[in-house]
């Protein structure tokens, strides 16, 4: 580009020795705007050189070599939250109510100063054998691949109560894939993060991550095949006693993040005060976030034809499959239906989240690792040098 440019120059004052007087006088008769241009001209290369080397400072390298960033691709916050959200209500042991409902009830709502909210029913009490009302919301827009970032300041817990944020893939259970990013029962303290698929996908004990391999049968279960080993999936439960419950709400939240990518599908969490910088500031590099707690290798699991069109949800589940079953060794009193029968158990069993923002992998070309901030500041400024010392030639000539 900067060789092109000195012909350009040439050019401009040839052009300017063949305007006709009207128009060198306009050039002529300002000095000082032209000055002001100049001064203007500087400021915008300036700003220019930030923003690039911002830029630079996101580059990551993926397995091939090429350059990319994070890109936000959607961001899910505030008043507008819900609008992109269907409200599911098929069968299951908890009431999904509708959207009318949800919100006619006050169990999906975002507060003045925008924090989301969705819960389950803590006023009415039931009698025995009637299910309690709850949410369950799926996403719109189908993902394949991406960074989801979701902030949270509260996640559901308590006996009896199973909330989830996952993703599930369009088509048939379980072929399509289903990641469980959040998910936990009763007042756990651990976070547990699984994967459902079809055959042919296993979960690589050899790879890098900090979470216990959840175990079936006393021994580590590696297989994610959803129809196999009672639905179970294979998980990974995650070492920190802040990461689910009373305990990651009591220090106000945090954040969690799944990355989704040709390189496999990894999940990290962060309570509220170790919360990444980067992230803070809307340009995730994930790997600058260390081992993630979860991760599933694409050696034992290819994570593109594994895992399609998937929405995102957020659920609670009160009783079901895994807090119903699991209720009797939990330690909570009485039995799973009891519990639904009083609103009083359910006071925590909702979530309240500042955003959710998905961001996609944006390649970059035209740029070498090493010297990518020399290479994206060089051109901007060179080009921006050229066309001030043109300016300034053709103020001269004009004058």
């Amino acid at each position: 580009m900067s060789s092109a440019l000195p012909l350009a120059l040439l050019s401009l004052l040839a052009v300017s020795s063949l305007q006709p007087p009207s128009a060198r006088s306009l050039l002529s008769g300002s000095p000082i705007k032209a000055g002001l241009l100049l001064l203007l001209l500087g400021r915008a290369g300036q700003s220019q050189a930030v923003t690039l080397d911002k830029r630079a400072n996101q580059l990551q390298t993926s397995a091939n070599g090429s350059s990319f960033i994070w890109a936000i691709q959607d961001t899910y916050e505030g008043k507008t939250f819900f609008d992109t959200f269907n409200f599911f209500t098929g069968d299951d042991p908890t009431h999904y109510t509708d959207r009318d409902t949800a919100f006619g009830s006050n169990l999906s709502f975002v507060t003045d100063d925008g924090k989301v909210i969705m819960k389950g029913d803590d006023i009415t009490w039931l009698d025995s054998g009637v299910y309690r009302n709850s949410v369950r919301i799926s996403s719109q827009k189908q993902y394949n691949t991406g960074l989801f970032i979701l902030d949270l300041n509260h996640a559901p817990w308590g006996c009896g109560v199973w909330p989830a944020w996952w993703t599930l893939g369009g088509g048939q259970w379980p072929y399509t894939g289903e990641i469980d990013i959040i998910e936990g029962v009763h007042d756990n303290a651990h976070n547990q993060v699984t994967w459902h698929t079809g055959p042919n996908c296993t979960l690589n004990p050899n790879t890098s991550f900090t979470g216990t391999i959840v175990g079936s049968n006393d021994q580590p279960n590696y297989d994610c095949d959803g129809n196999a080993n009672g639905n179970a999936g294979c998980g990974v439960t995650e070492w920190s006693r802040a990461s689910y419950g009373p305990i990651f709400d009591a220090q106000g939240g945090g954040v969690f993040a799944m990355k989704w990518d040709d390189e496999g599908i990894a999940v990290w969490s962060f309570y509220r005060a170790a919360v990444p910088q980067d992230v803070l500031n809307g340009e995730p590099n994930p790997s600058s976030w260390g081992e993630p707690v979860a991760a599933l290798d694409p050696s034992g699991c290819d994570p593109i034809t594994n895992f399609v069109n998937h929405s995102i949800i957020f659920d609670i589940t009160f009783c079901g499959d895994w807090a119903g079953n699991s209720y009797a060794t939990s330690g909570c009193p009485g039995t799973c239906i009891d519990r639904l029968t009083d609103p009083s158990n359910f006071v925590n069993a909702s979530w309240s989240i500042n955003n959710l923002k998905v961001y996609k992998k944006q390649t970059l070309t035209g740029l070498v690792t090493g010297g990518a901030q020399s290479n994206l500041r060089t051109p901007a400024s060179n080009q921006l040098l050229w066309l001030g010392i043109a300016l300034s030639i053709l103020l001269f000539v004009a004058l």
